[in-house]
């Protein structure tokens, strides 16, 4: 029995690690689709649609990360919370994580109709474009990505940066971080790349901090036991 606790419980302090890679793995995918999709598709929403034809195995490429980087962002999530633990606030977490799954979400619909106009083109190239379907989904999904998935992100890193600094598990200077660079994603309008890159790196920081953080320890145990 003694030996069945000992192993549950370095199974749970193994559990935060793992997360805080994956945090880094979801910048990665998201970073990268990001920024291929950006440089395959115009900024302007109302841009003629070559695209389509010249860049589009570019662009289903970039779609395809997206679903991977939705579950490690799940695993992300999931690290948080455990790091704060029994100190979670119960209107501050339910903002936190309610923001966080609608970013996803906005996130997988914008990523969906990206993959519908593709989808579209390749069986009615001419009536799609012309029907004026084309700049309805065009402007659909930027609108998500762009604006409402965007302030949900600020809304998520403005949440948890208040968690951080009322429980003190983060250091006081990654709150302030984390709320000024909530700001320029809450009040920004841009189609910018910088703009929607700024929550990928924020989550990269965090985890490198976390995962650092995490590996110390874990030399400090082993350097108590011997």
């Amino acid at each position: 029995m003694t030996n069945d606790v000992v192993e549950a419980a370095e199974i749970r302090l193994r559990t935060p690690r793992s997360a805080a890679a994956a945090g880094i793995v979801f910048s990665v995918l998201l970073g990268t689709s990001y920024v291929l999709i950006r440089l395959s598709i115009p900024a302007d929403p109302s841009d003629p649609s070559l695209w389509l034809e010249t860049r589009r195995g570019t662009v289903t490429f970039a779609l395809a990360l997206i679903p991977f980087a939705g579950i490690a962002f799940l695993w992300f999530i999931g690290v948080i919370r455990d790091r704060i633990g029994d100190l979670e606030d119960r209107f501050f977490s339910t903002v936190f994580f309610g923001s966080g799954l609608l970013f996803l979400a906005m996130t997988f619909v914008a990523a969906a109709i990206g993959g519908g106009m593709l989808s579209t083109y390749a069986i009615e190239p001419t009536d799609m474009v012309d029907s004026g379907l084309y700049s309805f989904s065009r402007n659909t999904m930027y609108r998500i990505a762009n604006f409402y998935a965007i302030k949900m992100a600020s809304v998520f890193m403005i949440s948890l940066g208040t968690i951080w600094m009322r429980t003190r598990t983060m250091p006081r200077v990654l709150a302030i971080i984390t709320y000024a660079m909530a700001l320029v994603m809450m009040v920004s309008v841009s189609y910018s790349l910088w703009i929607v890159a700024i929550f990928p790196v924020w989550v990269m920081i965090i985890s490198i901090y976390i995962l650092t953080g995490n590996l110390r320890s874990r030399d400090l145990v082993q350097v108590d036991a011997t």
